[in-house]
């Protein structure tokens, strides 16, 4: 069965049909011009070498080799099969930790890239497996969705890096509980969930997670990477990272955690340094779950087919030349004119066939198109990287990437493929699209000032833009609200900072006055003085219980946010 990579090429057929009837009119106003010269007895004796059947012919043989150009441009492949089989393996789900202290480079070359080359490892022994991937910080993304096209595994391997999460930090639990929601619905199927992490978990709540994954099939597998006695953490600019004291932070791997984390899920603890004792153990441990059978989409390679549909034009056009229109073959030679239109053939051919080669990346983003359009965001996600893998500059690569983004609420990731597409995109009209995109993330987490200013920029690029206008209003007029609010609540605190100023200094005359009377009632009977002096004993413990109460009831009221401390 024949493929086209390229297949919006082939609409260019339909030319040849109007060439046909072109072809046609020009034939009979032809004849309708002989009809007029002389009698149309007279024609065959006056025009004896003349042939119809030979211009026909000639003009046959020059649209099928227009139509064999056609086809070259759009890229026949043959020789794959897109097919379900049954296969015998297990579903496994890469956690891979990309905080700031996966930079450390007590493991060479770093923590991360040691952690990668451990990925491709694991893949290049799988066969019959599926394997998804879970990127984690502060918070979890799935970077794969569970798939058994271990290349597209590797392509986004390739670009994991640190930002692309915005909230650092490390929370093992959140990966877990994602990796659980992962897998697939089929039973009888061995499940584990590999973390690869530097063992700093920065929220808890690990060990409940790995037993409720343990409970539903899952096995957890812990692979700390890194020394226990600990490494700075480079900030990228050639220093180190500093905690909130200033002082650099060590990132230390906890080893005993990621024991216990492993014990609750029944899985395994192995540590990752620099030899690659940690790859044969793990390939041990995965060997001994349990194999079950499971349905597979396999993809195979296209392979080029151009070559005999090349062939075929050029053979039409030299028939197309050696025909002659004449019947008498030396009252019409072929003429310079003609080898010139062969040669402008020829060169059309070869532009075609290098244009064709160029569009790798674009043919992926065309297969993303029909993925979003369908609503299957994962698998568009899959052949827009694929796209910018081909060619890290394609602006409409980046912006469709961006796009899927925002339908799978990843907005941190959507922000980055849209500045890249405003970085490399040349039409104005697309680019402000992008900036658009980027308001309505931006207004979407309420930060109004970079919203605002993404829509203005897609304004001065596309001041036609109407929906940018009004959403560019309204974030400055909830700028405006907040500032507003802001502003009473500060004037509400600086009345409640006075009144408590000008209560703390009544407290303090009662306290001098009340010293003053101790003073003066010190001649008084000491039973006497030990009656009041109880008295005020109770009353100072009446007002600092109404203190202490005030501000418990204060810190209730506070809205209750979640607030990572560490960023690595």
């Amino acid at each position: 069965m024949i493929h086209f990579d390229s297949p919006t090429y082939l609409y260019l057929l339909l030319i040849i049909p109007v060439f046909f009837i072109l072809m046609y009119v020009a034939e009979f106003q032809r004849k309708r011009k002989l009809k007029r010269l002389c009698d149309k007895e007279l024609l065959p004796s006056l025009m004896p070498n003349t042939s119809a059947l030979r211009r026909w012919s000639k003009f046959i043989l020059t649209q099928l080799a227009l139509a064999m150009i056609v086809i070259v441009v759009a890229r026949p492949q043959m020789g794959t099969k897109v097919s379900n089989e049954k296969r015998n393996g297990i579903e496994c789900i890469i956690a891979l930790d990309i905080s700031n202290s996966m930079l450390a480079e007590d493991v060479l070359p770093s923590r991360l890239e040691k952690s990668k080359m451990l990925v491709e490892g694991i893949l290049d022994k799988f066969t019959n497996d599926k394997i998804g991937l879970v990127v984690f910080a502060g918070e979890s993304y799935v970077q794969l969705p569970i798939t058994a096209d271990y290349v597209s595994a590797k392509m986004f391997l390739n670009n994991i890096e640190p930002s692309l999460i915005q909230t650092q930090g490390t929370d093992i639990a959140r990966a877990i509980r994602l990796c659980t929601n992962s897998f697939t619905q089929q039973d009888k199927i061995g499940k584990a969930i590999l973390v690869i992490t530097d063992g700093e978990d920065h929220e808890g709540g690990a060990m409940e997670e790995a037993k409720a994954a343990k409970e539903k099939g899952m096995n957890v597998f812990i692979l700390g990477i890194g020394s226990p006695n600990g490494a700075p953490v480079p900030d990228g600019e050639g220093g180190y990272l500093n905690d909130n004291t200033g002082n650099t932070v060590m990132s230390c791997l906890n080893e005993q955690m990621c024991r216990d984390i492993a014990a609750a899920g029944e899985g395994k603890y192995i540590h990752v340094d620099n030899t690659t004792s940690a790859q044969d153990k793990l390939n041990e441990e995965l060997t001994k779950l349990q194999q079950g059978e499971m349905k597979s989409i396999i993809y195979s390679e296209y392979n080029e087919q151009f070559q005999a549909f090349a062939i075929l034009c050029i053979i039409f056009l030299i028939i197309e030349i050696c025909v002659n229109e004449a019947v008498n073959p030396y009252l019409c030679r072929i003429t310079l004119f003609r080898r010139r239109t062969l040669s402008v053939i020829l060169l059309i051919l070869f532009g075609g066939l290098t244009a064709s080669f160029a569009q790798n990346d674009r043919s992926y983003v065309r297969k993303g198109n029909k993925m979003f359009r369908s609503g299957n965001f994962d698998k568009a996600e899959v052949e827009y990287s694929k796209a910018i893998t081909k060619n890290s500059g394609n602006p409409q690569a980046h912006y469709n990437l961006g796009c899927v983004h925002m339908q799978q609420q990843k907005d941190s990731l959507a922000m980055i493929e849209f500045e890249k597409a405003t970085k490399t995109e040349t039409s104005k009209l697309r680019k402000a699209m992008s900036y658009h995109n980027m308001g309505v993330i931006a207004q979407r987490h309420q930060q109004y000032e970079p919203a605002i200013k993404a829509y203005q920029d897609a304004l001065r690029l596309n001041p036609h833009d109407n929906e940018a206008r009004y959403n560019m209003v309204l974030c400055k007029k909830l700028l405006k609200n907040n500032n507003n609010n802001q502003n009473q609540n500060q004037n509400q605190n600086d009345k409640k900072d006075k009144n408590e100023d000008k209560q703390k200094n009544n407290n303090q005359n009662q306290n001098d006055k009340k010293e003053d009377k101790d003073k003066k009632e010190q001649q008084k009977p000491q039973e006497q003085i030990s009656k009041e002096n109880a008295e005020r004993m109770l009353e100072a413990a009446d007002q600092q219980e109404k203190e202490t109460r005030k501000k418990m009831e204060k810190a209730m009221k506070q809205p209750q946010r979640r607030n990572l401390q560490k960023n690595w």
